[in-house]
């Protein structure tokens, strides 16, 4: 037998058939399974890059939302720490009005001007007074210093605040002091 295959009907026209060696023909497919194999190993490496690159695209996603989250608490806290200073300014103006509200001075309107302004600006920014009068009594938000007998027996609720609380953008930053009755 031999290893010679002919190709009868294959040739063009014109030209003489050859006859092709099977160890010829075994070459060639070797050489197709090699290349498939090596396209194959392209594309591996390809979808490993891709891969890899989508998650370097979403941890730097995530890092970019951190940082961003991380500056803007940076912020809330550090007008936090502006807004507690002014905490006692504003107790001043409070005492001050309370001083001078039987008073009808030009100094008394201007000074109920100046706590109104600050006020103001301030609640613009996220500031919430807690000086609520008959509301329930919450731990949360009030400072119970005094007592007073309730006779209807209803739970604790704020009879006086002696000294507005404050909140800021949602949190208690200062609980009310208050007297409560129940």
């Amino acid at each position: 037998m031999s290893d010679e295959v002919e190709l009868g009907e294959s040739a063009a026209p014109g030209e003489p058939d050859r006859a092709i060696d099977t160890t010829e023909l075994d070459e060639m497919s070797n050489g197709a399974t090699e290349a498939f194999d090596d396209r194959n190993e392209v594309e591996r490496q390809r979808d490993e890059y891709l891969d890899t690159l989508q998650r370097l695209q979403a941890e730097f996603e995530n890092y970019r939302k951190r940082v961003a989250r991380s500056a803007n608490d940076a912020a809330v806290r550090a007008s936090g720490d502006i807004v507690a200073k002014l905490l006692p300014v504003l107790d001043a103006f409070d005492y001050a009005q309370a001083h001078f509200a039987d008073a009808q001075s030009h100094e008394a309107e201007a000074l109920s001007q100046a706590r109104a302004l600050m006020l103001d600006a301030l609640k613009r920014e996220g500031l919430e007074r807690i000086d609520e009068i008959g509301v329930p009594f919450d731990p949360k938000v009030h400072d119970a210093v005094a007592h007073a007998e309730d006779e209807a027996g209803e739970g604790p609720v704020v009879e006086e605040v002696l000294r507005a609380g404050y909140s800021w953008q949602g949190s208690v930053m200062r609980p009310a002091m208050v007297k409560v009755r129940g």
